[in-house]
Parts: C-alpha cells; structure tokens; sequence
C-alpha cells in the first residue's frame, strides 16, 4: 500500500492521520518501512539518508546488532512482569557513573515524563511551587512547560492548558543578569533550561553563558535542572555538564539513555532524589515524592540501554557523529557561498543547524532566529526529502556514528540542488 493511500486510512483511524503532531507533512507523511545504519526505506521502496535518527535516538545508528541483539534476549526471557530486575540496577549504575550530577537514578517512560518528575522534584525539594524557565526552550508537552515553549510568546503553545498551572511558570532571556532579576522573586524554587541552548542548540547557549546562568542559581539557592534529553549521550557519554564541567542538581535523560528505544529518567543529587524513597515511610503512606509508572525501567528498554552504555562510553561513538556533523556544515556553508545565498550552517557536537538570510546570528533575538519564514522552511525540506534526504523539524539535522563521508556527500549534492532551486524560484532576498 502506497503513502498516500495509508495516510488516507490513518485519517480515519488516528486524530490527523498520525501519533505526534510534527509527523504529518502535506500532502502525506512518508511510510518507513525499514531502517539500517544512516539509512532508510520507505513502503513504496524509496531509500533516504537520514539525519533525523529516531529524532536524535539513534546515535549508534539504526538497528545496531548489539541493540538488536539484546532486545532478541530480553524478549525471549520475559517482555514484561512490572516487577525489579537485574538489568535497571545495572543502566542506573552506568548513568550515575558517567554522569557528574547523578548519584541516584529514576527511570521514566519518556522524556516529557522525565522534566515532569524533574520539576516535581525541585519544587519538593525548594517547598516552592513557581518554576522559571527559560524563553524558548522546549521540555517535552506535559501543562507545565507549555508557556514559553514558542520563544517571545507567553502563551502556552497548546489549547488545554490550565491558567492556573501556567500562573505558576515564570519566563526569562538566556541572559545571567535577566536570571539574576528574575530570582530576586523568593517563590521561584526551580530552575529549568535546554543545557545546549533552545531547541537543541538552534539558539546557541556558549559555555561561558551556560556556566554564568548556573552560578547565578547556584548563589540564589535555587534547584537547577539540566534538560540534557537530546545532548545527553550525545555531546559527550556524560552529556554536555561532563563535557564542559558545569554540574546542575537534576538532570532529565532520554532517546540514547535507552538504547533508542521509549523512555526516559531523571538523575541528581541523593538528597534530592531520595525525597521519593519510600522504602522506610509508614505503611499506606505515599512517599514524599510519589512517582508510579508501569513501564519505567522496562526489561526490555533495560536490556537496550546496557548494550548501549559500553558503546557510548568511550566517547568514539561521539567522535564518529561529530566528524560527520562538522562535514556537513563546513560543505553547507560553502555551498551557500558558492551560490550567494546569505545564510548559515551551524550547530554544535553532531547537529546542524540551517539559518537563511545572514552569516552570522551575532546579536540576534530566539525569536529571530527561529522566525523563519515558514516557505523557505517547507521549501527546504521538502527539497531535500524530495532528493532521498530527510531532516529533523525545522532546518535542522543530526549524526550519528553510522553516517558516512559518502553519505554526507550524497547529502550535500542535494542539498546544493535544493539551495539552487529555492534561489532560482525567488525564495531568498
């Protein structure tokens, strides 16, 4: 069955057709029908390089034996029982040795869950209900972080979203000075941002700024949370506070925690995270902090993940993704040069971002920067879909050990082609 005629079913069966709101893409979404390595094909056969990766799972690239191997073994043991096992004591083991803010370990089911119990952690802790987050950064879908998910806009990005829930979420700049102000407010408790920047580093977030942010927490005393969902695992095996040496209380995981498959967890310091042992409370009484979940820590997400974390923490798997990324912008941007078109790749670790319309983003707002117009943007991918390239949301792509230089000049042939065709129908200034 054809794309078309699925997605013409899924309509009838699925609210818009799909399961997540960014899958859809006119006039159909594409069908998957097989993945391997950097690569994948579609149900009518079509092959694509991929530089979405499980929407940044897949840093070991997809199907990896060892992955595939030990999901074989769990399944043929038990898929589930809801009960403790071996393997979750060993994954949290592997986290909290690689991670420096980790001293106790709780599994999730997803990452929108992770910055869901993360935040009701700190505001536990703090005895303080406000949490303030940074403009534009994006922590998954749940009430509490929709306000200011769409950066200079304090509306919360979705309808259904209580007033009273978003009273409690106070927004400020990436700025130290505008974090300093806005802790001057004694009923923040929590702290939260993206550790690479929003939306994983489209708007980039320096060291130097990302170290003067947690120093201005640090003095006001309040709980800092590091969303390291994507650049966990990703931009070092301890993510970016290993890399850079900048150590929040609480960070929240997912994508390569788990091997690439569902789910999620919250790591930090032992006096934070034990606010949700219950193991010495008075029978029938919650604990402190209640967190339930049937599939948290799932045997066979466990299993994944501890075939993974010997791979990802050496750090070649990181090295491999980061190469290709970097071969990707520098051919990026001499394309754009190439054909005069202002514009600018750009990203860190194994991401690339795309900007269009300037060569540098010096001074500019997050709003700017991701205020793209939307035809430039479907334009784009569409371009490079079309080419047998497809990307993450937005202009934006990602590595993984799997990808290739062979691939990635594939990639960069179309994306040349694809910059020509928009440049030639008027699409840039």
């Amino acid at each position: 069955m054809e794309s078309s005629q699925l997605s013409e079913r899924a309509r009838g069966a699925l609210p818009g057709g799909v399961s997540h709101e960014l899958r859809y893409r006119a006039p159909h979404p594409i069908y998957i029908d097989r993945a391997l390595g950097a690569e994948k094909w579609d149900v009518e056969g079509r092959r694509y390089i991929d530089f979405k990766m499980g929407s940044a799972s897949q840093i070991l690239g997809h199907n990896h034996p060892a992955i595939v191997d030990a999901v074989k073994e769990q399944a043929s043991r038990a898929l589930f029982t809801a009960d403790c096992h071996r393997q979750e004591i060993e994954w949290a083991e592997w986290v909290n040795q690689l991670y420096p803010s980790a001293e106790r370990t709780r599994f999730t089911a997803s990452g929108s869950e992770a910055t869901m119990l993360a935040i009701r952690l700190g505001r536990a802790f703090s005895g303080k209900d406000r949490v303030l987050r940074i403009d534009g950064h994006y922590h998954g879908w749940h009430d509490h972080v929709m306000k200011g998910a769409k950066p200079g806009n304090e509306q919360p990005t979705s309808l259904g979203v209580p007033a009273a829930v978003s009273d409690l979420i106070d927004l400020c700049d990436a700025d130290p000075q505008a974090l300093a102000s806005a802790l001057q407010d004694a009923d923040i408790g929590t702290v939260i941002l993206e550790a690479s920047g929003a939306n994983y580093g489209c708007v980039p977030l320096a060291t130097d700024r990302l170290q003067a942010l947690h120093d201005v927490a640090r003095d006001a005393g309040v709980v800092l949370i590091f969303d390291e969902i994507i650049t966990g695992f990703r931009w070092a095996p301890g993510g970016r506070q290993a890399r850079d040496g900048i150590v929040p209380d609480l960070t929240t995981l997912a994508k390569v925690l788990t091997g690439g498959l569902p789910g999620g967890g919250v790591c930090g310091r032992a006096d934070i995270m034990e606010l949700m042992n219950n193991a010495e409370s008075r029978e029938g009484l919650s604990p402190p902090v209640s967190h339930k979940g049937t599939f948290n820590g799932s045997p066979l997400i466990a299993a994944a993940a501890c075939a993974a974390m010997p791979l990802l923490a050496t750090g070649e798997v990181q090295r491999r993704a980061n190469d290709m990324a970097a071969l990707m912008r520098d051919g990026m941007n001499e394309t754009l040069v190439e054909l005069d078109i202002e514009g600018l790749a750009y990203g860190d670790s194994s991401i690339f971002h795309l900007y269009f319309g300037r060569r540098d983003l010096q001074g500019m707002s997050a709003a700017e920067i991701r205020g793209l117009p939307a035809a430039q943007v479907k334009a784009y991918r569409d371009g490079m879909l079309s080419r047998g390239v497809d990307m993450m949301a937005y202009t934006s792509g990602l590595t993984s050990a799997a990808h290739t230089p062979e691939l990635i000049g594939e990639a960069l042939e179309a994306f040349r082609q694809t910059m020509a065709d928009m440049r030639d129908k008027g699409l840039f200034p």
